[in-house]
């Protein structure tokens, strides 16, 4: 795993940046899941909640729009996030 840590708030800038959302909502949880099997130990920066409001998932599936999420999150996501929690919902 790479030792940069990443921010709620880099994933909102990635997020609002390709995704234009009417709101958007990053929580970093990493805290609440110390110790558990595969954690690194990390108090921050491996563990996300999204919840993301946005007219790009109008009429798309409830797996279309997690994959428009994780795409635009593909460069961050091997530097260190181990769990996301998403809701995407369209507007």
């Amino acid at each position: 795993m790479s030792s940069v840590q990443i921010s709620a708030s880099q994933i909102e800038a990635v997020l609002q940046q390709a995704l234009t959302p009417e709101a958007l909502l990053v929580s970093d949880d990493s805290s609440q899941h110390i110790g558990h099997a595969g954690h690194s130990g990390a108090s921050s920066g491996t563990h996300f909640s999204v919840q993301v409001r946005a007219r790009c998932f109008n009429g798309l599936s409830h797996v279309q729009r997690h994959r428009l999420v994780y795409d635009a999150l593909r460069d961050l996501i091997p530097q260190g996030i181990h769990a996301l929690a998403i809701k995407a919902d369209p507007v």
